[in-house]
């Protein structure tokens, strides 16, 4: 159902049984999937393309120009997947061409209560953003992660997969797959390990992970040294080599 009130560009393609509330404004070169809400007073501007059975709560501001003073009006992207849900006020923005000329957003992802997400991020599969998180340009949010209310991550960073950061964090490196992390700037507190357990990771691999986890940060090793030792491991577990992928290959450096 698109309410009489809506507004809606001609050129804009809505997809099957979408429903569009009042005062709702869909822009030129905006796509919505299937079985997408959209609330009133939603602002949708492209090139935008919006996955299936989407909820986009009032006043999101979705696909609008970025806020780096080097965007000079190109034609970028801003790709969403399916099944998120953007709460009230949220903000996303589009690419630039200095990455890759998109943001890009997964699928069952919870976007909370004025989350902003700016240009060129790319944020993965069943994250979860508290209210009033916020990542800068760049970043990269690994699958399973989950950003406290009020954090904010630097430019560049990336969050792995299965993280946590606490409440009011200020990320400035990057916080490896399974480590939670808080405080400003955020430093590493130990595993997720609650997240591992909700999500069937099995004893042998939760054990695994602990141990990479204390080469890295319990045992005096430099970085070089912790990776070295934990080679074997990696061959044998996949967490663990997902740990030392992120390690090994971080350019902004990891928090400790």
């Amino acid at each position: 159902m698109i309410d009489e009130l809506a507004y809606i560009h001609p050129d804009a393609k809505i997809g099957k049984n979408v429903t569009i509330g009042p005062w709702t404004y869909i822009g030129a070169g905006v796509e919505i999937g299937d079985d997408t809400w959209l609330s009133s007073h939603v602002v949708v501007k492209g090139p935008t393309v919006i996955g299936k059975s989407n909820r986009i709560f009032q006043f999101a501001s979705v696909g609008e120009e970025c806020q780096d003073k080097k965007y000079a009006g190109e034609e970028t992207r801003l790709i969403i997947g399916d099944h998120n849900v953007i709460r009230e006020s949220v903000t996303i923005h589009r690419g630039t061409t200095q990455d890759n000329w998109e943001t890009r957003i997964g699928s069952h992802n919870l976007l909370m209560a004025y989350v902003h997400i700016a240009h060129d991020c790319v944020v993965g599969d069943h994250v979860i953003m508290a209210n009033s998180s916020a990542i800068a340009g760049h970043v990269h949010v690994g699958d399973w992660a989950i950003l406290g209310g009020m954090s904010g991550v630097h430019q560049f960073v990336h969050i792995g997969a299965h993280s946590f950061t606490a409440g009011s964090s200020v990320v400035l490196q990057d916080v490896p797959p399974f480590v939670m992390g808080a405080g400003f700037p955020a430093k590493p507190r130990g595993l997720n390990i609650e997240g591992l357990k909700r999500r069937g990771f099995t004893k042998e691999s939760q054990l695994a992970v602990r141990r990479a986890y204390k080469a890295v940060y319990r045992n005096g090793l430099t970085l070089d040294e912790a990776i070295t030792e934990l080679t074997d491991s990696a061959q044998n577990d996949e967490q663990v080599k997902l740990f030392t992928d992120f390690v090994s290959t971080s350019s902004r450096g990891i928090i400790r």
